[in-house]
């Protein structure tokens, strides 16, 4: 039976091929549980990198400058950055700005977050949305230090599909866990 004939048959019947063609083709630009895991390792696994390069008096503003460039949206537009130690300039919305916080530099609070000495980021994701292009994901993350003690960290990313079909980070929001104490 050629193409046309099954078409032809399948508009007689009243069935309609269209929608499982767009549905197969949206099902290829849809983001998984998966690559949302891919992304907070390799993340992980580029905080843990940039603090070696660091402790081996490396070029880590370049190891850290690759980092963003391969996992943030800044290319892409905009990318809503808060950090963790960021009081003064809370937000991050350039590459520029989220350098400084991973390796320091333009802004004075800024002492280098990824420059720590990590020695493993451990996720726990409370969960994770996906809808199509577009994912959230938030939990806590576990930094482990060079002391080897970890530090709890709370999170909400946000990831969007580029033109490439890469996975981008758009949203990074973290922050330290509230203390009644304080």
């Amino acid at each position: 039976m050629t193409n046309i004939t099954f078409a032809i048959g399948a508009l007689v019947l009243g069935v309609s091929i269209l929608p499982a063609a767009i549905s197969h083709a949206a099902d290829q630009n849809a983001i998984t549980e998966r690559d949302v895991k891919s992304a907070q390792k390799s993340w992980g696994e580029g905080i843990v990198a940039i603090s070696k390069v660091h402790a081996d008096k490396g070029n880590y503003k370049e190891r850290a400058s690759r980092h963003i460039k391969d996992l943030y949206a800044y290319d892409d537009g905009l990318v809503l950055f808060k950090p963790t130690l960021a009081e003064e300039d809370q937000f991050r919305g350039t590459f520029d700005e989220a350098l400084s916080y991973f390796v320091g530099g333009i802004e004075p609070e800024d002492q280098g977050f990824a420059i720590k000495g990590w020695k493993d980021v451990r996720w726990e994701n409370e969960g994770i949305l996906i809808n199509g292009d577009q994912a959230l994901s938030m939990g806590n993350y576990y930094f482990t230090g060079p002391d080897g003690k970890e530090t709890k960290v709370e999170y909400s990313f946000g990831y969007a599909l580029d033109d490439d079909g890469k996975l981008r980070i758009n949203l990074h929001h973290s922050s330290l866990p509230y203390d009644a104490d304080s």
